[in-house]
């Protein structure tokens, strides 16, 4: 499937962070977050958006790394 869940299972693992806890930050069930996990479907971008706030409250780091994982070359950061 989509790079989204490739993302997000990169970003989970490297900041320890459980489906579980993702799943309770979105006030959903860890069933959803387990099938993103393993990309057998993608978020909405709609849902993307939350994921990035609820990994914010979570770890502001990781969901840095989560969107810079999920935009790759899309995001062009310059250094001030």
């Amino acid at each position: 499937m989509g790079r989204a869940g490739q993302a997000l299972k990169q970003t989970l693992e490297a900041y320890k962070i459980s489906q579980n806890k993702l799943a309770v930050a979105l006030g959903i069930e860890r069933n959803k977050v387990f099938r993103w996990f393993h990309e057998k479907i993608d978020p909405t971008a709609e849902t993307v958006a939350d994921i990035v706030k609820a990994l914010n409250t979570i770890n502001p780091a990781a969901a840095e790394t989560f969107i810079e994982l999920y935009l790759g070359d899309l995001v062009d950061r310059e250094e001030e």
